[in-house]
Formats: structure tokens, C-alpha cells, sequence
């Protein structure tokens, strides 16, 4: 309950309105790999990550894969869904062993019809959700490759110098919208301009600097 009270959907529910939300709620125990939903499937649940880490992606008929975003603790994810009625825009799926809440449509839409004055938190969401898709496709537009690298690093680093990346070659490079092989050069060419030292999936940021002006 204590987690569900600093999502920003739920903001301005008040105690018993968060206590009916985690009432209704399914913690799920996952493992790499679970899939919680696939693209196209009925929706009928939104989620919350507790621990671990849940890409949200996009598969090509020929089964590449393009990861659209990385969800981490506290993320919200698969409230789309309850607003428009269709299936799963994308597929979410563990890279790692993780926990996450499942919150039934119906339990937010039994709360929404008493209250209909919270719907202002769903938009301020939405509205949220606009602006980062239009700052992806500006990326795609204006940066290249090594752009959205340094960029993505920079995301996945946050305020810290030294970090690891949770994710594979392969989901590293459907994130940043690249070959796996363009990803890896960049950041070779990061190493090679001594802006990141790496070993293994551990990296740190030795010029962040260069790497936020390459990054814009």
C-alpha cells in the first residue's frame, strides 16, 4: 500500500481509496523471461514494478525486437488500455527476477466513477506519456546513433558515475532503435575517446560532460 501511494495515477486517492486499489491487487513473483502480457492481448490490468526491471517492447514480423522503454521500481506500466478499451500496445516481459503489482481496470474505474475530480492526475500521466514519445521520436530524428547511446547510458547511469547496465547487447541495442553492432561501436568510441571506462556490464563515466553534449 505504501508503494502504491507515491505512484502519480493513484495521487489524491486518499486512505481508503488506496487501501480498496491494494485490496484488489495481485503481487507477482517473476523470473526472466515471464511474460506479463504480449502485444495485441486483451488488457484488462495496469502494473507496478516493486523490484527488478520489465522491458517494454515491440516485435517486427520477422521477430526483431525494439524495445520502447526499461521499467524499474515504482514504474507504473499498462494503464493504456483503461482509458481507450484496445489490447496491449506492446509486450512487457522480466529481464530479470522481479515483483511487480497488478491492479485490476475495474477496481480505478469503480474509484473514478465516485470521484471523477482524480481524473486530472490521469491526465497530467498522459499528458506525460505525450511528451516523452515526442522527445523519442525528436531522438530518432535528430540524433544519430551514437547519440541515442550516449543518451541512453546517460539515462541508465542517473546521477551516478559508476553503474552497470541491466540489460543485453541486444536489448541495449532495441532500446537505443540500432544494430546491435552500430551500438557496440559507439561505445567503443567512447571508450576509445576516454569518456567511459567499462568492464563487463559495469561502466564509469569518466567525461559526462562530452557525453551530454554528443547526447543532444
Amino acid at each position: 500500500m505504501s508503494l502504491l501511494q507515491t505512484v502519480e495515477l493513484f495521487d489524491g486517492f486518499n486512505e481508503d481509496e488506496h487501501r480498496r486499489i491494494a485490496e484488489a491487487a495481485e503481487v507477482l513473483d517473476l523470473v526472466r523471461g515471464d511474460v506479463l502480457f504480449e502485444e495485441g492481448s486483451e488488457a484488462d490490468a495496469c502494473f507496478v514494478v516493486v523490484s527488478g526491471r520489465i522491458a517494454i517492447s515491440n516485435r517486427a514480423p520477422d521477430g526483431r525486437e525494439s524495445m520502447v522503454a526499461l521499467m524499474e521500481d515504482g514504474d507504473l506500466f499498462g494503464e493504456m488500455g483503461l482509458f481507450d478499451g484496445m489490447g496491449r500496445s506492446a509486450e512487457a516481459r522480466a529481464l530479470e527476477s522481479s515483483e511487480a503489482i497488478r491492479i485490476p481496470y475495474d477496481a480505478l474505474r469503480a474509484i473514478w466513477d465516485d470521484r471523477p475530480d482524480l481524473l486530472w492526475s490521469v491526465v497530467r500521466l498522459l499528458s506525460q506519456r505525450i511528451r516523452s514519445t515526442d522527445e523519442a521520436l525528436a531522438d530518432a530524428f535528430f540524433l544519430d546513433v551514437t547519440g541515442r547511446t550516449a543518451k541512453h547510458l546517460l539515462d541508465l547511469a542517473g546521477d551516478r558515475d559508476s553503474f552497470e547496465i541491466p540489460i543485453t547487447q541486444e536489448e541495449l541495442a532495441g532500446l537505443v532503435g540500432a544494430s546491435r553492432e552500430r551500438v557496440n561501436k559507439a561505445i567503443a568510441s567512447f571508450l576509445k575517446l576516454g569518456w567511459i571506462e567499462q568492464n563487463d556490464r559495469q561502466y564509469r563515466i569518466l567525461n559526462r560532460r562530452e557525453l551530454e553534449i554528443r547526447s543532444t
